[in-house]
């Protein structure tokens, strides 16, 4: 039976999916999932391959959170002051450049 990062793994090369979307997939609370995508991360790295990042970006002004090192969401836009976030959304590159269902951008 895969472990609960064997299965976000999957899900993540299937396509890109929000943190949200993995906790309900996996019945678990979307806080839950961050550790183990920084896990995920870690390791991927050592394979070669990649956690593809879209980052999360304000919904009032548009700013992209691009070098934020942490996974888990902002609590609020560091130019407007608001807290409507986007959230990021996360998948697995695979030797072939991109998952196998990954939306084009």
């Amino acid at each position: 039976m895969p472990t609960l990062r064997e299965k976000i793994r999957t899900l993540l090369e299937e396509y890109a999916q929000d943190a949200r979307a993995l906790s309900r997939a996996l019945g678990i609370r979307e806080k839950e999932i961050y550790p183990h995508l920084e896990h995920i991360r870690l390791s991927l790295k050592v394979r070669g391959q990649q956690l593809r990042i879209t980052p999360y970006q304000c919904r009032l002004c548009g700013f992209e959170f691009k070098n934020r090192a942490k996974l888990h969401p902002p609590g609020r836009c560091p130019h407007c002051k608001q807290g409507s976030i986007e959230p990021a959304l996360f998948e697995i590159r695979t030797s072939r450049g991109r998952g196998a269902k990954a939306s084009s951008d």
